[in-house]
């Protein structure tokens, strides 16, 4: 399996999202944009429904770890305002053009989701993107305006803090570049 990384060029962040505009649909867009906003698994936002979000607050059961989690999204206010407006609450976010076994609506899959990144990524001359890349991106720009790894480490229910620097995407560059302005900013 190929390893995914996150965006880390805030300008290639913008481009994702005009290209999931111009490839795909308001859907697509939000789905990157939400991802990259809360930290989330994909498999973990697939399943929302507009009553799930419109309070601002995402108050679930993640699914791999079975672990309680909220996040809040008041930060995506306008963004969700103008996404859910005429979706009715039992509607899923990400609502697929297909219909389930039963005739009902349902979510797009992890494969279509990957799918409709990848296809944006390309176009602007990403690779090693996947749906992955949107909680790595979420964490990577967290990291990098915070610097605060214990609790990204909680955020993500990692077991170490190495574990969610490698997850991320933090290299050695990086954290060779840190610890110099440590330490001048030490001895100055």
């Amino acid at each position: 399996m190929n390893s995914v990384e996150p965006i880390r060029d805030v300008k290639k962040i913008q481009e994702m999202k005009e290209a999931l505009a111009y490839y795909g649909s308001e859907r697509d867009v939000f789905l990157f944009n939400l991802g990259i906003n809360c930290g989330l698994r994909v498999s973990d936002m697939l399943g929302l429904k507009k009553k799930d979000i419109k309070d601002y607050t995402i108050k679930l059961r993640e699914q791999k770890t079975r672990k309680q989690k909220q996040i809040p999204l008041y930060h995506l206010k306008e963004d969700i305002d103008r996404y859910i407006q005429f979706l009715e609450d039992e509607d899923y976010l990400f609502k697929s053009n297909k219909l389930d076994s039963d005739g009902n609506d349902k979510p797009i899959s992890r494969v279509q989701a990957y799918r409709i990144l990848n296809h944006s990524a390309k176009s602007i001359g990403l690779s090693e993107i996947g749906t992955h890349s949107m909680r790595k991106t979420f964490g990577y720009h967290y990291y990098k305006k915070t610097k605060d790894v214990a609790l990204l480490m909680d955020l993500f229910n990692h077991s170490s803090q190495s574990v969610t620097l490698r997850y991320i995407g933090i290299n050695q560059d990086i954290m060779n570049e840190s610890i110099s302005n440590v330490m001048i900013n030490i001895y100055v």
